[in-house]
């Protein structure tokens, strides 16, 4: 089924297309409050970020609710999932406003400094607790057998929402940045990322309290949320992991390749700030990023509709083996060149690979992985995706010139992907080619035929 036919019949339920709504809403303004705090940050003109600093703003964006997340998340099955998505966006748009308000008035230093990424910290960390608990929600908008092609359309059209919200930012950056100034501009970004949460508030107020769940059945059967009792469930999930050696094969290569694309989005923006442009005219580096994003982001978004076709071609596992191949070439290419456009193709193309190898792991580990055990081992997955991409700001402060460039890195970062592809071949001979492609009709199943989803 083609993502618009599968839209098409989903959008006859109501709780479903304001479900949708707010997803797009609340993450477009979400990509607004990103670039604005990317702006602030790393593209200021009193600003001259290294790879340190970019690190610096991975981890803040990243790390803290990978590291708070597993013992937050069992809440989403006692609270109400509406009431957080309607209080994280409510708290998401008072906080943008105070930034906006501390850019604004220039109060960036001693306590206000504080407050200001203080509160950057708080509004990155309640993103991914929405997001979770609207995925925990979905359920109740669709019919059941409806499910799994809702849960593998909203995280499709989801990045749409942030892409969007990302071209506002930069167009408001851009369209005011003479007039007012770049700090001035940047604070007209976070209120305009305020004035999107409180839309997605006001889409959020039309369900009832109990419209996402949980049910009160769900809420007498969720796990303990004393933080011993989570730490006792991670371990038994462990523990089930280990007894399913092709997911973990999967989410360790799914790691070492998020990595690996982090080493690339660290590369790019050094090169956008040091070497395409003076470190006085930040404006032309942020639009080169700019240009970057949408790029990077519609590899993304079309690895979705790509890898069913690959995978009814070739087999999940082959796709996956294939994909890295992809990249491993693309990435050797890259070392050889500093051209501009040059490097905006292969980062689309590198986007491409890597989001389509995720849609593989993910349907690996949703086919390997017993039902009682699926959200803790997500919760590994969320925390080796997040904590990768953190890691390799650290590693590119250490391997990558202050141009970001360096064609020893490349090779190398060519000759990791080619090491992945060698491990998921030998993964596949070792533990039989036929256990790759387990849950895999939805993705082999003729366009059209019946009612099967796409990959997540």
């Amino acid at each position: 089924m083609g993502v618009i036919s599968a839209v098409r019949r989903l959008w006859r339920h109501a709780p479903f297309r304001r479900l949708l709504t707010l997803r797009v809403l609340s993450q477009a303004a979400d990509g607004t409050l990103q670039v604005g705090m990317a702006s602030y940050i790393l593209f200021s003109p009193q600003s001259q970020p290294d790879a340190w600093a970019i690190a610096g703003v991975l981890a803040l964006t990243l790390l803290p609710f990978t590291v708070i997340g597993p013992f937050v998340s069992p809440l989403l099955d006692r609270w109400s999932r509406r009431d957080v998505a309607l209080y994280s966006d409510i708290a998401r748009a008072v906080l943008a406003t105070i930034i906006g308000v501390i850019i604004f008035s220039g109060l960036t230093t001693g306590a206000w400094a504080i407050v200001l990424f203080g509160a950057l910290l708080v509004a990155m960390s309640i993103n991914r607790f929405m997001l979770a608990g609207l995925s925990a929600g979905l359920q109740h908008t669709v019919e059941r057998d409806e499910f799994l092609t809702a849960s593998s359309i909203v995280p499709t059209v989801g990045p749409l929402g942030v892409v969007l919200g990302a071209v506002i930012g930069f167009a408001v950056r851009f369209g005011f940045g003479d007039l007012l100034g770049a700090d001035k501009a940047n604070s007209l970004v976070f209120l305009i990322a305020a004035a999107g949460f409180v839309g997605s508030v006001l889409i959020c107020r039309g369900f009832s309290r109990d419209a996402l769940g949980p049910s009160a059945d769900e809420a007498d059967e969720a796990e303990p949320t004393g933080a011993r009792d989570v730490a006792r469930g991670l371990a038994e999930a462990g523990r089930h992991l280990r007894t399913r050696p092709t997911a973990i094969v999967a989410l360790a290569l799914m790691g070492v390749t998020r990595l690996l694309f982090g080493l690339l989005s660290v590369a790019v923006i050094l090169a956008a700030r040091h070497l395409w442009h003076p470190v006085s005219d930040p404006d032309a580096a942020l639009a080169d990023l700019s240009i970057w994003g949408v790029a990077t982001g519609a590899g993304f978004i079309l690895a979705a509709p790509l890898v069913p076709v690959l995978a009814r071609r070739f087999g999940l596992g082959r796709t996956a083996v294939g994909l890295q191949i992809g990249a491993a070439v693309v990435s050797l290419v890259s070392a050889f060149t500093t051209w501009k456009l040059g490097l905006f193709v292969i980062s689309f193309l590198i986007g491409l690979a890597v989001q389509s190898f995720k849609i593989c792991v993910d349907t690996i580990v949703q086919a390997h992985v017993d039902d009682q055990y699926k959200g803790r081992v997500f919760t590994f997955y969320d925390m080796a995706f997040n904590g990768a991409f953190v890691l390799a700001g650290v590693v590119a402060a250490f391997v990558l010139p202050a141009s970001g460039l360096s064609v020893a890195a490349f090779i190398g970062i060519a000759v990791a992907y080619a090491a992945c592809a060698f491990a998921m071949a030998s993964a596949r001979r070792r533990l039989g080619a036929s256990t790759f492609e387990e849950g895999t009709e939805s993705l082999t199943a003729p366009a059209g035929a019946g009612d099967s989803p796409l990959p997540a």
